[in-house]
């Protein structure tokens, strides 16, 4: 009987630790997708009052909307330049960082710090570099003997520009995560393959990436995650009038465009909706694929 009540006890202790957590997330996340979705059925009607149920029409005006779609393809360009690059110059940092080097310390935090910087702060100062008249990068390039580049308004370039500044926002991050699970690695497997003769970039890819796999798959995950929700950066970096609007904006910055500045809520909640779908879908592909290189000790 004690031990019976030993048990609910402990039971009791481990919901009361998780309930905050798990009332967070029903809160701020569960409840508003059911809440999206069902806006998603309706048009919002005058001063935002008294919704009208429209069925799948939003659905059908968002198969029809090359818009959409083009910002549909913004959104995965924008993830497929940001992800690997950041992922593979986070694994390069966070391996010579976990070396025996001088100052690593003050290096880590140094590349850590971009993330705990206000978006908007960053990209203002980005939008300086980037000024075509004014800015450092032009200047430098003039120096050189290279004439000016529009970054921001050129469609040709401009999302490039973007994904440059989402890399060096992030790479601190995700290096960071993996330098953790570098650490977990034991020493003894390098010492094992030291002495069987093994090379520093044999060591790497038969030692370090398979047991860094773990830690790996979740910045893989989280960094796709946070790519396909890109919304400040391009925000702060493209006015509507923009010439490169139409080949940046994301479908987060659409679901904003008309959510509050069309006051169309029903259709920027469909968009959100089909931004739902592609990422749980992505991650769905993600978790079936780790298998075949993810490593669990």
């Amino acid at each position: 009987m004690f031990k019976k009540k030993g048990s609910l006890n402990e039971a009791l202790w481990g919901w009361a630790m998780v309930a905050p957590t798990i009332i967070g997330l029903v809160v701020l996340n569960i409840i508003p997708i059911f809440q999206t979705l069902k806006m998603s059925f309706h048009k919002s009607g005058d001063f935002g009052r008294n919704d009208i149920f429209v069925g799948f029409e939003n659905y059908q005006r968002m198969l029809g909307d090359a818009q959409v779609w083009q910002a549909t393809w913004n959104t995965f360009k924008y993830t497929l330049l940001v992800v690997p690059a950041t992922v593979v110059l986070a694994i390069l940092l966070a391996v010579l960082l976990n070396s025996k080097i001088k100052g690593k310390h003050l290096y880590r935090t140094i590349f850590f710090l971009p993330m705990v910087a206000a978006p908007a702060a960053v990209t203002m100062v980005w939008k300086w570099l980037y000024n075509t008249d004014f800015g450092l990068i032009n200047f430098v390039l003039g120096k050189m003997g290279i004439g000016r580049i529009n970054w921001i308004e050129d469609p040709k370039i401009a999302m490039y520009s973007i994904a440059l500044i989402g890399i060096w926002s992030t790479v601190g991050y995700s290096m960071i995560l993996i330098l953790a699970g570098l650490q977990e690695i034991p020493k003894d497997y390098y010492e094992a393959a030291r002495i069987d003769g093994a090379s520093p970039a044999k060591q790497f890819f038969q030692i370090t990436l398979p047991l860094v796999s773990p830690t790996l798959f979740f910045v893989v995950v989280t960094s796709v995650i946070q790519s396909m929700q890109v919304f400040d950066v391009i925000y702060m970096m493209e006015d509507i009038r923009s010439p490169a609007y139409d080949k940046t904006v994301s479908l987060v910055y659409l679901f904003y465009n008309n959510s509050f500045k069309y006051s169309d809520k029903g259709y920027g909640s469909t968009i959100v909706i089909l931004l739902l779908a592609i990422i749980l879908l992505i991650t769905a592909v993600q978790m079936k694929a780790q298998k075949k290189w993810v490593h669990y000790n």
